[in-house]
């Protein structure tokens, strides 16, 4: 079954953080953006999220994520450079359109940001499984079913791809003409909608009886197959992201009674 995760499977002391951990870095990283809105703390974010990617040998995984928001922050770079309400200082000229200092000052900052947030939330996605993730908020106090949905969602269309994969081979051997012309795929794909529907059904009836069997409705305390420990490390970090909020947090309020 194909995987829906963009998890990369590597060596890296950043892959045994405990998934708690790398959505607290997320939030931290986003806070202190908030808190303090300026360019080079945006830009001290970033270089220490590219950082970790890097140790975590996966940023090379970053760039399609990337290339995908390019168009939205070109946009962002040309409204805010034409039309920011704070426009005064004429920066350069492209012909007669007129790109001001100010709205360039603002965009770049929104720029910088998203790109920190992306990588943050890369830092997440590539180096956590899935199950790992839900696993650990399960452990922390959130409810198995809830987690159960989490995890049916990101299963449901490999399942499905799956599913339509095997049954479009078996229509094949049966001498049912699945790929040419466009007409030939329409008339293939209605056939399938039965067969992937019951399927559905039928998978998603057994996994409740295994799950009821399992005693997955009882209100007693549940057990986890895989027991892990908290590291020195990960115990560090939580403390070291209050802090890095906190500070934040003062360094503000120092510059407001200035």
């Amino acid at each position: 079954m194909k995987s829906l995760s963009l998890y990369q499977e590597r060596d890296s002391i950043i892959h045994e953080i405990e998934p708690i951990n790398k959505l607290l870095y997320i939030l931290t990283t986003i806070l202190i953006m908030i808190i303090v809105p300026s360019i080079k703390c945006a830009v001290l974010c970033m270089i220490i999220s590219l950082m970790l990617l890097l140790k975590a040998n996966v940023i090379k995984k970053v760039l399609p994520i990337i290339n995908f928001s390019f168009i939205i922050l070109i946009s962002i770079i040309i409204i805010q450079g034409l039309f920011n309400i704070n426009n005064k200082t004429v920066l350069f000229n492209i012909g007669k359109i007129k790109f001001y200092k100010e709205g360039m000052m603002y965009s770049a900052l929104i720029v910088i940001r998203v790109i920190n947030i992306l990588c943050a939330f890369a830092l997440l996605v590539l180096t956590t499984k899935p199950s790992d993730l839900i696993e650990d908020l399960v452990r922390r106090g959130l409810s198995p079913k809830i987690g159960y949905v989490l995890s049916s969602v990101l299963q449901i269309i490999p399942q499905m791809t799956s599913t339509m994969g095997t049954i479009m081979d078996a229509q094949r051997s049966r001498g049912l003409e699945t790929e040419g012309k466009l007409i030939n795929r329409i008339k293939a794909f209605f056939p399938l909608i039965g067969p992937v529907v019951m399927n559905s059904l039928i998978a998603t009836r057994e996994r409740a009886m295994a799950l009821e069997i399992r005693a997955f409705s009882s209100k007693n305390k549940k057990t986890f197959l895989n027991e892990t420990k908290s590291t020195k490390l990960d115990s560090s970090l939580k403390y070291i992201f209050i802090a890095a909020v906190i500070l934040s947090i003062i360094w503000r309020a120092a510059i407001w009674t200035k």
